[in-house]
């Protein structure tokens, strides 16, 4: 399993131009791995010397190149799904050199997005994807490495990559950090817990995955608490909002002017025909929820208080300690005292002006996202649209709605001091460079290490 950051040799030879045969006469293997996610796929090519050390691939430390929609906006084209990957296939396939590929193994993790198909349908574009790596790939690949990863796997994966990235595998479970990672359907919650606390984690519902794992990693034995939360990854917890404030036929969190327009044409002199042309709606899946702003617009206050009721933080608590949904948290501890929070966290914030979009990481407390949901729930669809430039069009209607769910997950939902510092991190620094903070990296570590 994983060592320590590169050391200054590693570095060197990181620092040579390495052509096929340099590659393997250092013993470097490599590791493909796709990201299947709910808002589009993503591909992560990795290179290793002997010690598991990553080396850079030509100027970068990874490969990383991505594309969407996702894999499940082809549910009824599992053929169409799988050469939606072709494109990435082939980039990796340009930065492997042609002798190691056939030792290169090649994984397909795919997440939320997925799972939220069902069971026939994602299973039908997942045969798709390992046709297509079998018939077009030249990669080491076995039809297991291709699946719809549990969350416990995709947080626990995430936890990996950032404490190997930060040289923490190998020291005391008090010395890693917490993560928590927020896709577009389910967001992750994973730390290392004392082994007391891992003694006393409930046992899990049928059909639920285990709140603990145990890792050995350079020698040392964790605890990984684990969590997936399904539906309440940022465009799922949409949904979960909406349908928890629309008792009126309006949403207490979409901007003034997001609703629906009504057109009424005369037929005749006495018959007219009324058409409802509806901006005001929200689709996820195969859904379409009511997203029509109350005539006053948002209101933080009231988003605030529909948020709380999608988290169902109030739901009974038949353990010790609950996050929301009657949830085990885990106990806390020294485990979750340093939290990384990752993906949309990152992404929100940066939009929102209050981090910096070129930083890789930035220090901030939830009361940020408070502060700028109070700012957002204030405007119109148009003036938002001028206050927020980086954000795309088709997300300024959700801009107070998006910001009052993070704030409301981190301080109702995961307990987390409104006050208490963490660290926001799309990248993480290593040796000299930057790597994407998510969970393929750990699953590389695994492969390439078996």
């Amino acid at each position: 399993m994983p060592r320590s950051p590169a050391s200054s040799s590693s570095s060197s030879a990181a620092s040579r131009r390495t052509g096929p045969l340099d590659a393997a006469a250092q013993g470097n293997k490599y590791a493909v791995i796709f990201d299947a996610g709910s808002s589009g796929s993503r591909v992560h090519v990795f290179r290793f010397d002997a010690n598991l050390d990553l080396v850079r691939i030509g100027n970068e430390i990874e490969l990383f190149v991505q594309k969407k929609p996702g894999l499940s906006a082809y549910a009824n084209d599992p053929r169409e799904a799988a050469e939606s990957l072709v494109s990435l296939l082939e980039e990796a396939k340009r930065v492997v050199p042609a002798e190691l590929r056939d030792q290169t193994p090649v994984r397909v993790g795919a997440t939320a997005g997925l799972r939220n198909l069902g069971t026939e349908k994602s299973e039908q574009i997942l045969q798709a994807v390992r046709d297509l790596l079998r018939e077009k790939s030249s990669f080491k690949n076995q039809a297991d490495w291709v699946t719809v990863l549990d969350g416990s796997q995709e947080g626990a994966y995430e936890w990996v990559t950032i404490n190997y990235l930060l040289g923490n595998l190998g020291k005391t479970y008090a010395d890693t950090v917490g993560v928590v990672d927020l896709g577009g359907g389910s967001v992750q919650m994973a730390y290392a817990i004392a082994e007391k606390d891992a003694d006393k984690a409930p046992r899990p519902s049928e059909g639920e995955d285990s709140y603990v794992k145990k890792l050995v990693l350079k020698g040392v034995t964790y605890n990984l608490y684990v969590h997936s939360y399904l539906h309440y990854g940022l465009l799922a917890a949409r949904a979960e909002v909406l349908k928890a404030g629309n008792g009126n036929g309006y949403s207490n969190c979409m901007l003034e002017g997001y609703q629906g327009i009504i057109i009424s044409c005369l037929l005749t002199a006495h018959i007219y025909l009324v058409l409802s042309v509806s901006a005001g709606q929200y689709k996820y899946g195969s859904e379409t929820f009511e997203a029509s702003a109350s005539p006053s617009g948002a209101s933080y206050s009231k988003c605030k208080d529909d948020a709380v009721k999608a988290l169902k933080v109030d739901e009974a608590c038949t353990h010790m300690k609950c996050s929301f949904g009657g949830i085990w948290n885990g106990g806390g501890g020294a485990g979750q005292k340093n939290l990384f929070v990752a993906s949309f966290f990152f992404d929100r914030a940066a939009e929102a002006g209050f981090v910096n979009p070129k930083a890789d990481v930035a220090k901030v407390r939830p009361s940020e996202f408070e502060q700028a949901a109070k700012r957002a729930c204030k405007l119109s669809v148009k003036d938002a649209e001028a206050a927020y430039p980086g954000v795309q069009k088709d997300n300024i209607p959700y801009i107070c709605l998006d910001l009052v769910y993070q704030y409301t997950l981190l301080v109702d939902g995961f307990g987390v001091d409104a006050n208490h510092k963490m660290t926001l991190v799309k990248k993480v620094p290593y040796n000299g460079a930057s790597v994407e903070a998510a969970w393929p990296l750990g699953s590389a570590i695994e492969v390439a290490s078996s």
